[in-house]
């Protein structure tokens, strides 16, 4: 004997065709009424209000944004959520754009170029209105990104940017912030300073290199290249790199690093050697994460205005998609020097 077959009744959204129906008018007035518009009657819009919320009616958003070709939706990629910069940019992000009435779809890339790829061909197919990215330190060709500009889709770039491609963009000084904290070394004693890099295909720590390159170069410190190390500015490479310098027949006496991460990674593996910090070695970092406070010691280091960042990126791209504005710029926003405990040798 075989068990009845129980038919699943799928419940039915009512449409604006169920409303017109129940109270015997038109769906086009339905359809107006329920957007307000001031060609029906207060009256009426507020019967048909009260019927659609009775009925259960949902407006399809997917369908309105089809026909008005907007989807009232700005994605944004960023290498990396769970660092405190790009957190903090983001939020500014969706501060403004939630008040224009835009949702953000946030990813992020875990500074892969093939995730970034992905990502950013998934945007465009779900039709965002525009795209705000700070690309991964994998990223080496932009086709991807490239592809906004064809297609006249507003674009902006923030922190790490693309030279090449001519659209609205916002960094921080970097070279100067470089320079300013690698300064301060200097004026601190220290005389043989080194320096972990980010991968040099990204402008944002080009400038960095820089601007330690001109500090040494006003203070008449001769460049070496040995004390230059290029990596992906994780713990790890931190790690690496402090064995690296504390290896060489003429070791630093300080270290400029290029994110807080590896500054801290470093000052662990040089406290752990007996070095004494700041006596007998200066550490300084860049971004100003929330841990660089609270350790021991603190670190020195360069903030960078990301909620700010993420304020004016939302403006420029909602400028674009709102008044279709032709006319790019580039954002070069001020970093700030904080000076702690790593670095404070002289008093």
């Amino acid at each position: 004997m075989f068990p009845h077959c129980l038919k699943m009744h799928k419940k039915i959204e009512p449409t604006i065709h169920d409303i017109a129906r129940e109270l015997k008018i038109s769906a086009s007035t339905v359809s107006r009424a329920l957007q307000n518009n001031p060609r029906i009657s207060q009256k009426t819009r507020e019967k048909i209000a009260l019927i659609a919320e009775t009925m259960g009616y949902r407006p399809n958003s997917m369908a309105s944004n089809l026909r008005n070709k907007k989807s009232n939706t700005i994605g944004i990629v960023v290498p990396l959520i769970n660092r405190y910069f790009f957190a903090s940019v983001i939020s500014g992000v969706e501060e403004v754009a939630f008040k224009a009435g835009y949702n953000v779809v946030i990813s992020q890339s875990n500074d892969l170029a093939d995730k970034e790829i992905s990502i950013v061909h998934s945007m465009l197919a779900n039709r965002v209105d525009g795209l705000i990215i700070s690309i991964a330190m994998q990223t080496t060709t932009f086709d991807h990104l490239k592809i906004f500009r064809k297609k006249n889709i507003p674009l902006v770039f923030f922190d790490r940017v693309v030279p090449e491609i001519e659209t609205n963009k916002i960094v921080v000084d970097d070279f100067m912030g470089a320079f300013r904290i690698t300064q301060h070394l200097i004026d601190q004693g220290y005389q043989r300073i080194g320096h972990m890099a980010g991968p040099q295909n990204l402008t944002t720590y080009q400038d960095r290199k820089k601007g330690y390159m001109e500090a040494l170069a006003k203070n008449g410190v001769a460049y070496d290249d040995s004390l230059v190390v290029t990596n992906s500015l994780t713990l790890e490479d931190g790690e690496k790199a402090a064995q690296y310098f504390m290896g060489l027949p003429d070791p630093p006496d300080a270290l400029f690093c290029s994110n807080d991460t590896t500054a801290l990674s470093a000052m662990i593996y040089v406290r752990d050697k007996g070095i004494r910090i700041p006596e007998d070695f200066g550490i300084v970092g860049f971004s100003n994460e929330p841990f660089s406070r609270v350790v021991t010691p603190s670190i020195s280091t360069i903030a960078q205005p990301a909620f700010l960042m993420g304020q004016k990126a939302a403006e420029l791209i909602l400028n674009q998609i709102e008044h279709k504005e032709k006319t790019f710029k580039t954002l070069v926003l001020p970093s700030e020097m904080i000076l702690r405990e790593s670095s404070a040798r002289r008093k």
